[in-house]
């Protein structure tokens, strides 16, 4: 991998994003790229939202009527890309966040909200690369270990399960 280009965009005003989540994307998107071998220069777009936002982006794209965490737009398939041809970087797509449902979810998984992104942000470039985890099966249980790795080698280790049922 030769540079990632990560633009980072606020387009909510509901949670301050925390000093140091700027740096945090960019590193969770260039360990990722380096584990998976991606030859050539990377271009993505990482933008922080509110759950209106990711609900009304998940209602126009998915026909899901409800926000969520983390939404991927891939911009490439089977490994092809479009090009910027000023930089001759491939455009890998676009990762759209709710910091609410991120502040949401950190606190439900007993974790800090940097962990929370640094997930959402690993999980998305995965889909950006063509994972899908919806489908189940060894896919999804690959596309989980690869996320846990990432995390690892940048620091954010799980030290606890996601299960959060009665014992």
């Amino acid at each position: 991998m030769d540079s990632v280009k990560v633009i980072i965009s606020n387009d909510q005003k509901e949670i301050k994003v925390p000093t140091g989540i700027r740096l945090l994307i960019r590193r969770c998107c260039h360990a990722v790229l380096e584990l998976e071998g991606f030859d050539g220069s990377a271009e993505v777009s990482v933008r922080f939202v509110n759950n209106e936002q990711i609900k009304e982006l998940n209602r126009d794209y998915r026909n899901i009527d409800k926000e969520t965490d983390v939404l991927s737009f891939p911009l490439g398939e089977d490994g092809v890309y479009d090009v910027n041809m000023d930089t001759g970087a491939k455009l890998l797509g676009d990762i759209v966040i709710s910091m609410e449902k991120a502040v949401e979810q950190a606190k439900l998984y007993n974790h800090p909200l940097q962990r929370e992104i640094g997930f959402l942000t690993v999980h998305s470039m995965l889909h950006l690369l063509g994972y899908d985890h919806e489908r189940g099966g060894l896919e999804e249980v690959h596309m989980r270990e690869k996320e846990e790795t990432v995390l690892t080698q940048i620091g954010w280790k799980r030290n606890n399960s996601y299960y959060m049922g009665d014992e």
